[in-house]
């Protein structure tokens, strides 16, 4: 314990230096980090998540979540998106986490195979609400919570999707966690606990790719409100192992099976660039590892009579994902397989029927006439390409070859799909992705507002007064 003249350690005692300097980070980090990549793409990031609340929040799946967590809500002040209904900060987190995540619009960190604003831009602005914060206390905590949930996700992967589970579903424990450390104010051993418990709730797999289940819109909400609450429990008093990633039962050894690296809490240094900065925002609303392919088969569409054959090299963890390792790649039964078949989503591309909100909307509602589609598909190879992997870690690349029925080939690699980083989406179809997303709920004149606000956002504005201009 400290006396009134003494600074608190940054740092808990007697845990292994990753931990350490994970607690650290969240401690130290302050507004005044933030440098401008920083801010540009927490700024990217914030107006794509707010907008896919907004517009996913009227899918089927996001009705039937929004009617159970009602029925179990606990009374509060943080909002659900297109709504009037306040819970409490992690029931209303659990709801918003869930829309952001619910259509495979949302954001993308490469490195980690997943999906951080879906997890800590909901968690921060349901505890800012709670709290009465400014937006300054609130966008630093969301950066703690992307970075922490980013750079343990760069440290697991390619082990962590190759083995199966939902890279979102297990890192976004420990980022709600940071979130609600950061914001409320915990002292260094208070955080330690509320990442170590946020540990017993990590879990989440990827089978929907291959059986489907709307489960998987759930998981960004399940793992906020999971996060969210394993801080709850450490604000209480209650502990967790002091050794949570690093331990020999920790999170690194038992879902990787391996040590998390060497010297892996210099990721965690303040003077490391932000992983916020590199932000991916999807122009396809289909699992990012088809984007690449999307973008290499879209010129050939106005030739798809010629073709005799297109042959996808894909890496081993993409084709877990997206590729024939799914029982449904070839003929999806639901908007799940839809979404996560690389077949059906360059067949899409090449029959010119685009990959977007719209395509995947029409299939729900059985306006697509799918047979041409899986005709197409059929006549797509894949094969497993392990060097790809090797030479292109993190990377989300396509290598394509297309034979036309004269014998001719045409070789076609994409390194960076529109929306990364290397190749960031034009800021004007960043804005046309906003309006399409929101006009319809909000109305014209609603969403330019709200646009307007997100994109010169006012460090000193209270959260409640941001919330407010999403309320239906």
């Amino acid at each position: 314990m400290t006396t009134a003249h003494e600074t608190p350690s940054p740092t808990p005692a007697n845990c292994p230096p990753l931990e350490r300097e994970v607690v650290r980070f969240i401690q130290e980090l302050k507004y005044e980090h933030l440098d401008a990549r920083a801010h540009a793409g927490l700024n990217r990031l914030l107006r794509d998540q707010i907008a896919l609340q907004i517009g996913i929040s009227k899918m089927p799946w996001s009705e039937q979540l929004l009617k159970y967590a009602m029925a179990q809500q606990r009374p509060g002040k943080s909002r659900v998106s297109a709504s009037a209904v306040t819970m409490s900060a992690a029931d209303a987190a659990f709801v918003n986490g869930s829309y952001g995540h619910g259509f495979e619009y949302d954001d993308a960190h490469g490195p980690s195979y997943s999906h951080p604003g879906s997890c800590v831009i909901p968690a921060a602005l349901a505890i800012g609400e709670e709290l009465g914060s400014s937006l300054e206390d609130v966008l630093t905590a969301m950066v703690a919570g992307y970075e922490v949930y980013a750079r343990l996700g760069v440290l697991a992967q390619p082990e962590l999707l190759q083995r199966g589970f939902h890279p979102h579903g297990t890192l976004s424990n420990f980022g709600a966690a940071a979130v609600a450390a950061k914001l409320r104010g915990f002292d260094a051993e208070t955080t330690l606990h509320a990442l170590a418990i946020a540990l017993s709730h990590v879990s989440g797999t990827t089978e929907y790719t291959s059986t489907g289940g709307s489960i998987k819109r759930i998981h960004a909400g399940i793992g906020t409100r999971n996060g969210m609450q394993a801080a709850d429990m450490a604000r209480a008093g209650i502990t967790g192992p002091r050794a949570f990633l690093s331990g020999n039962k920790g999170f690194f050894r038992t879902f990787l099976q391996r040590a998390a690296g060497d010297a892996p809490e210099r990721r965690f240094a303040l003077d490391q660039p932000f992983e916020v900065s590199t932000v991916w925002l999807k122009a396809y609303c289909a699992c990012y590892c088809t984007h690449a392919y999307i973008d290499a088969l879209r010129p050939f569409a106005a030739r798809r009579d010629e073709i005799a054959d297109v042959h996808l090299k894909i890496t081993p963890h993409f084709n877990v994902v997206v590729g024939t390792a799914n029982a449904n790649a070839y003929e999806p039964k639901n908007i799940e397989h839809v979404q996560f078949s690389l077949p059906i989503q360059a067949a899409f591309a090449l029959l010119g029927k685009g990959n977007g909100f719209l395509i995947h909307r029409d299939y729900l509602a059985g306006n697509v006439d799918m047979a041409p589609v899986i005709a197409m598909a059929r006549s797509i190879r894949i094969s497993e390409e392990p060097a790809l992997e090797k030479q292109y870690p993190g990377r989300f690349v396509a290598d394509v070859t297309v034979t036309f029925k004269d014998g001719r080939a045409e070789h076609v690699f994409v390194e960076n799909p529109i929306g990364t980083d290397r190749n960031p989406m034009p800021e004007q179809e960043q804005d046309a992705k906003f309006m399409e997303l929101t006009r319809d709920i909000l109305g014209e004149g609603r969403a330019q507002k709200l646009l307007a606000t997100l994109r010169t956002l006012d460090p000193a504005m209270q959260t409640a007064q941001l919330t407010e201009m999403w309320a239906t």
